[in-house]
């Protein structure tokens, strides 16, 4: 059951790697708004999970900049994320309302739709 998981894993990403979308471009003055909203974001994440690869497609899509978390590998964000978050489940976007309040986001079509919605960004 592991080498199936790992084989169809290496599937995923091959397929992700040959069909990945070209990022958007904007105006400078536009893209650095968006980045400014977008670095209290992060995605925690595992790298081979298909539901991941979808928001990341996504993210890539429309440029956006949110730092990438490793909650399979990486012990410290694993830990952050069931002790923050209250569960291990991926995708989740950690949004941080400028230190006031932080919110937890699980499944990737929530989140696509949230990035979309929140970030007034053209589907």
């Amino acid at each position: 059951m592991k080498f199936i998981r790992w084989f169809l894993g290496r599937l995923i990403l091959t397929f992700d790697f040959l069909t990945r979308p070209k990022p958007i471009f904007r105006e400078k003055a536009k893209q650095h708004k968006l980045d400014a909203i977008t670095s209290n974001y992060s995605l925690y994440q595992f790298h081979a999970c298909p539901f991941c690869v979808k928001v990341r497609r996504q993210i890539r899509k429309y440029s956006l900049d949110i730092e990438f978390r490793d909650a399979k590998n990486d012990i410290d964000h694993k830990e952050a994320l069931v002790r923050e978050g209250g569960v291990h489940k991926v995708p989740c976007l950690r949004i941080d309302h400028s230190g006031i309040e932080t919110e937890w986001l699980y499944g990737s079509a929530d989140i696509i739709s949230y990035l979309q919605s929140e970030l007034r960004l053209s589907v």
